[in-house]
């Protein structure tokens, strides 16, 4: 048998380069609530090798996959670092799914192996149960039944062995879910040889946002989604420091911006409004002073919301448009949106294409379905249809909005295709409706969507969270339809509304409007809402 090739593994990935030339710094640092655990990157570069050994000392052979189920945690780091450097794929799987919902992300990523801690074992499905997901499981953080322990099989390797040189693991990343059952994007590895070739690094994070050795990345939301976990590993890549908090607050996001002199940061919207929503006091004594890139994505943004948030922290707010597909990407700086509000900027990612509902393209200005071209081919796994459904017969895949561009190919969103509302024959985007109605003083949260109607077939509704619950009432909710019809065309405007505690909305800005928009097909009537009558 021929001896596999070796390599020193202090030269092959970023993370040990980083490790050798500044071994103290702070890689990452983790806070919850009062708690604050810190890694440097020579505490990290060494877990991930113990990592990477005990992977493979398991049997897991390259294309493999592992499935990681955790809270925020800094080991989450050093296994998926590990998997990168074992050639694996690692699926960082939500804490806020049901046990069913696990067990199927389980079963459809293929993964070979589950860590989980203390704190999730509830979403892990016994392997005895009739269906149950069958493979290793390890819990990182103590001993329970059917669980081997991962602190205890890893003491038996040491740091900075050599390894079999593979291709580089990458994530295996699901879709949030919300417009049905959660979709893995799984993409080839990279080889060994071609390992610090990444056009994504190059173009945005390093060239757009301007992350490098200095920077200092703050989020507040979970590393089971995608923009956390892989701004965080990128950031790392380029030797930066990450603060990560376990849950958002707006006034501690304040805080930990001037603790820790954070010069990168990303948010959603909702986080934008808290903020906003603040005394006046908290806002005006607020340092902002390190902050030189403030990033936010995932969710539209209404106009007026970001407006505050320039006039407010200055000109350093960027926005991106894009997804775990990677099928394209653009980019808006504070400057470029001043000029067009409402903007998510220019391709930074492949070409731009706006076609009709018969694949033909449209002029400037008009508006349809946004597709890209002229990037690597991606695929649903274990889902062709879905697949094929994001490609055209011209081989350009979309994310299934639309929109529209103007003269300097600049890009502004409309809505999610399948949030249309069609109402006697007229197609109604509800993105204007929501835009417009965040503004209205006391609003924390707003979405629109379709419901039946005997004759027109759907009918517009919003459904309003407000700061203060108490103030719903029927006479808020026509002083609302009248502020819309003060603003807008009567046909786009909300016919009722509801107000409800908390709208579905995940940690990383997505509404999970199909569970609103099912609520009322079935006819339900929602048990914590004010109802107005239609107007």
């Amino acid at each position: 048998m021929q001896t596999p090739a070796t390599f020193d593994p202090g030269v092959i990935d970023r993370l040990a380069h980083w490790a050798q030339a500044r071994p103290d710094k702070i890689a990452v640092r983790l806070i919850d609530g009062d708690a604050v655990t810190s890694l440097s990157y020579r505490e990290l570069d060494a877990r991930a090798s113990v990592a990477a050994q005990w992977l493979i000392g398991l049997g897991l052979q390259e294309g493999d996959g592992i499935a990681l189920l955790m809270e925020n945690h800094p080991d989450l780091f050093a296994l998926a670092w590990g998997s990168r450097r074992a050639g694996l794929y690692y699926t960082p799987v939500s804490t806020h799914l049901h046990a069913a919902e696990v067990n199927y992300i389980l079963q459809d990523c293929g993964a070979r192996l589950l860590v989980a801690t203390r704190k999730t074992l509830p979403l892990v499905a016994a392997g005895t149960e009739d269906g149950a997901w069958i493979g290793m499981r390890y819990l990182l953080d103590g001993e329970a039944p059917g669980f081997a322990s991962f602190t205890q099989e890893a003491a038996a390797f040491t740091a900075g062995a050599p390894l079999p040189q593979r291709s580089v693991g990458r994530d295996f990343l699901y879709s949030s879910g919300t417009t049905g059952r959660p979709k893995g994007i799984k993409r080839p590895l990279t080889p060994f040889a071609d390992r610090f070739r990444d056009a994504y690094d190059a173009v945005v994070w390093r060239e757009f946002f301007g992350f490098g050795p200095d920077s200092v990345y703050l989020t507040m939301a979970p590393l089971y989604h995608a923009a956390p976990l892989r701004s965080s590993m990128r950031n790392i890549d380029w030797g930066g420091s990450n603060i990560l908090a376990s849950r958002f607050d707006a006034e501690r996001a304040l805080q930990l911006i001037a603790q820790y002199r954070a010069t990168h940061s990303q948010w959603v919207p909702t986080m934008m409004i808290r903020m906003l929503a603040l005394p006046d006091a908290v806002r005006a004594q607020a340092d902002l002073s390190s902050m030189r890139v403030a990033i936010h994505a995932a969710a539209p943004c209404p106009p007026e919301v970001k407006r505050r948030m320039i006039d407010w922290w200055g000109p350093i707010w960027h926005e991106y448009y894009g997804g775990s597909e990677g099928i394209g990407l653009t980019a808006i700086d504070s400057a470029g949106w001043l000029k067009k509000p409402g903007s998510v900027g220019r391709a930074q990612l492949g070409t731009i294409h706006v076609k009709d509902d018969e694949g033909r393209e449209l002029p400037t200005g008009e508006q349809g379905r946004i597709w890209f071209s002229g990037t690597p081919r991606f695929a649903y796994h274990n889902d062709p249809g879905k697949t094929a459904a994001a490609y055209d017969a011209q081989g350009c895949a979309t994310f299934g909005d639309i929109g529209h561009v103007d003269a300097d190919g600049d890009l502004f969103l409309s809505g999610r295709r399948t949030d249309l509302i069609l109402s006697g024959g007229v197609n109604i985007y509800p993105q204007e409706i929501e835009n417009l109605l965040a503004t209205y003083p006391g609003i924390a949260d707003v979405a629109v969507i379709g419901v039946p109607h005997p004759e027109f077939g759907e009918e517009v509704k919003a459904v309003v969270e407000l700061h203060d619950a108490r103030q719903a009432s029927p006479d808020l909710a026509r002083t609302l339809i009248a502020y819309c019809r003060q603003h807008i065309g009567h046909l786009k405007c909300p016919r009722s509304v509801d107000f409800m505690p908390a709208l579905p909305r995940l940690e990383n800005g997505k509404l999970y409007k199909r569970l609103l928009i099912s609520r009322y097909a079935n006819a339900a009537t929602p048990q914590d809402h004010t109802h107005a009558n239609r107007t």
